[in-house]
């Protein structure tokens, strides 16, 4: 099992928000991202944070987006779609969409053709 699996999300999270507004993106934008991606909004997000929720147990109780597997690319020399690991995949889905955010793509891009504001 990979160390990353116990992690607390709330130890890697404050990483991801200096990724991004070091990048001139906003807090608000990545847990956009985060949302589309899990289900959590803004209140259960926090509440998993607050609450110190490892990686498995935050993809564990998340509804992984039905376009998930339209994140493809390199995180750290790996192509995410091919990660056997079922939730190291979910993991890094998540990063590679903090990296896009962070390297300026569009929110459209980002969350692969969904319309941001939900509708």
């Amino acid at each position: 099992m990979s160390r990353i699996f116990t992690t607390s999300v709330a130890d890697v999270y404050p990483h991801y928000v200096t990724k991004v507004t070091k990048k001139g993106r906003t807090e608000a934008e990545l847990r956009e991202v985060i949302e589309w991606l899990t289900g959590f909004d803004d209140t259960r997000l926090q509440h998993e944070l607050d609450s110190g929720t490892t990686f498995e147990d935050f993809f564990g109780a998340s509804e992984l987006n039905p376009n998930a597997n339209l994140i493809t690319g390199s995180v750290c020399g790996v192509k995410v779609q091919e990660v056997e690991d079922p939730l190291m995949r979910q993991i890094r889905y998540l990063d590679k969409l903090v990296d896009e955010l962070a390297k300026g793509k569009t929110m459209e891009k980002v969350l692969r053709g969904s319309d941001p504001s939900g509708s």
